[in-house]
């Protein structure tokens, strides 16, 4: 039976003090042990800026790929070996910047597989710059006077894109951060988490205080039903997009399902290793 401790490897994370990340890191970590799975069943695919390290972070099969290329990859190791939990990361930058197309084409297609989104709402890795989720009038290093750009929907832009299960989450609430995780992996179909993830070097303005002062909790929305679309909508869009926990969910066949591949899995034909044999060569990799 796996502990924290399974996933953890011998690699400093060199994020800044401070940043979530790291909740969502241990969130992840979390959620793995309460899905009973061994680290050589976790597939973590990571794409560029600085969510893009937590596939090192982590002891188990990771992938840091291209920038805005995490899920072509992670879709690519799901449909290769169904067996595997395969788990997808990035930050705003990578998922609605140069990864736009890639997300909303994921969402549409419904593989299964499940996308964590740190959103901080700022380029991070390459020193502050405005991401696509950042605010009307966010001033930066390249925008003095303020941001002048509309920020992308990520709530909207999922429901819109068909997305059979959206949620959102926040650092500082790591319970349900990883209630969520383990929700999403459970879901058979793409899964789509939305974290909010304070940058606490270059975004002042979207701290751990502004969040907890704007969310809201979709719990205390009487009568909320995650299965009836339009009022979801309705609920995000009064909130602008400022709410927590599983906000949409619906049972649309996964990709898998819909084109006959759930019952042609080719890897089960594939001869397995001696446990004692794997454990083996895993210890030359920690």
């Amino acid at each position: 039976m796996s502990t924290l401790t399974s996933f953890q490897n011998q690699v400093k994370p060199n994020w800044c003090p401070g940043c979530g990340d790291y909740a969502v890191q241990m969130a992840l970590q979390q959620a793995a042990v309460k899905l009973n799975l061994e680290p050589h069943q976790l597939a973590l695919v990571s794409g560029i800026g600085c969510s893009g390290r937590i596939g090192g972070y982590l002891y188990a099969y990771g992938m840091h790929t291209t920038h805005g290329r995490a899920l072509p990859f992670a879709q690519g190791v799901k449909m290769a070996n169904p067996e595997l939990t395969v788990i997808a990361c990035g930050g705003d930058g990578d998922g609605f910047a140069i990864g736009t197309a890639h997300t909303i084409h994921a969402m549409r297609r419904n593989v299964n597989i499940t996308y964590i989104l740190m959103d901080n709402h700022v380029y991070g890795l390459t020193k502050g710059q405005t991401s696509p989720r950042s605010d009307i009038g966010f001033k930066t290093k390249t925008t003095p006077t303020g941001n002048i750009e509309t920020p992308i929907a990520a709530l909207e832009l999922a429901l819109a894109s068909g997305a059979t299960f959206v949620a959102q989450g926040f650092s500082a609430q790591l319970p349900q951060l990883v209630d969520l995780i383990v929700a999403a992996v459970q879901h058979e179909g793409f899964s789509f988490v939305n974290v909010f993830s304070p940058c606490v070097t270059f975004n002042h303005t979207n701290t751990y205080e502004w969040f907890r002062e704007h969310l809201s909790d979709v719990k205390d929305i009487a009568g909320y039903d995650p299965h009836d679309k339009g009022l979801v909508a309705k609920h995000i869009m009064e909130k602008e997009g400022m709410l927590t926990g599983l906000l949409y969910e619906n049972d649309r066949a996964s990709y898998e399902q819909a084109s006959g591949l759930a019952n042609f899995n080719t890897i089960k034909n594939v001869e397995k290793m001696p446990k004692a044999n794997f454990e083996e060569l895993l210890e030359g990799f920690k």
